[in-house]
């Protein structure tokens, strides 16, 4: 979770990226028009002059909602975003709406980050603060942790998040079934090696929480 920080200083340090144009955010690039409008898309359709337009910020909702092939997208940094739109906006205000559609709560923590006020949190203690159906999590195995986010968490059909928390509070990586490049924010997790506004993770998804439960339940079982 992040500190609070004020309203103004959350959105200049938000807005300090978007003076250098183009650039890119997961799998959204981001520039300006001629006449000044801000155009955001998918990074992979930036030559196309087919795509659908839109005007509102808030049609990042229906955008982000399914993939290419109409399934639901539960992790909005799952690296399948759909293709075909254009977004266009008028003003910053609309821009960081929009992003915040795309990718809820990241734009928070890159500033977070950017201002060394990030803080994340263990796996570990993650999972040991569940309750209900979900407290049996806490019993994974460091071996079966170790698997589950290096298959969950991967960038490569898992999610583009780079992630900064531990598996524990003694600082044990979360994998080591992932590559060093998934835990640096300079690098670019959709292997395009581009400079980015990285997706920072700072603390274990209710996804792959939920994931734990399965791999907990299924060895009991």
């Amino acid at each position: 979770m992040t500190e609070s920080v004020p309203q103004q200083s959350r959105q200049s340090a938000a807005d300090e990226w978007l003076r250098t144009l183009p650039c890119r955010i997961g799998q959204i690039f981001v520039d300006r028009t001629a006449e000044g409008a801000f155009a955001l898309r998918h990074r992979d359709d930036v030559n196309r002059e087919d795509l659908a337009v839109y005007r509102d910020a808030e049609a990042a909702v229906a955008i982000a909602q399914y993939d290419d092939a109409g399934v639901y997208r539960p992790l909005k940094t799952a690296p399948n975003l759909r293709h075909g739109w254009s977004l266009m906006l008028a003003d910053v205000t609309a821009v960081r709406v929009a992003l915040d559609l795309f990718y809820p709560g990241r734009i928070p923590a890159y500033v977070a980050w950017r201002r060394g006020t990030l803080k994340t949190t263990p796996l570990r203690e993650t999972l040991e603060r569940q309750t209900g159906m979900y407290r049996v999590t806490a019993k994974i195995t460091d071996e079966q942790a170790n698997e589950l986010v290096g298959s969950f968490c991967r960038s490569d059909g898992g999610c583009l998040r780079t992630i900064r928390w531990d598996r524990d509070i003694q600082g044990a990586p979360p994998s080591t079934l992932l590559p060093e490049t998934k835990f640096d924010p300079a690098h670019d997790q959709m292997g395009k090696g581009e400079p980015v506004i990285p997706l920072l993770c700072q603390e274990p998804c209710n996804l792959l929480v939920a994931e734990a439960r399965k791999v907990v339940k299924g060895s009991a079982e």
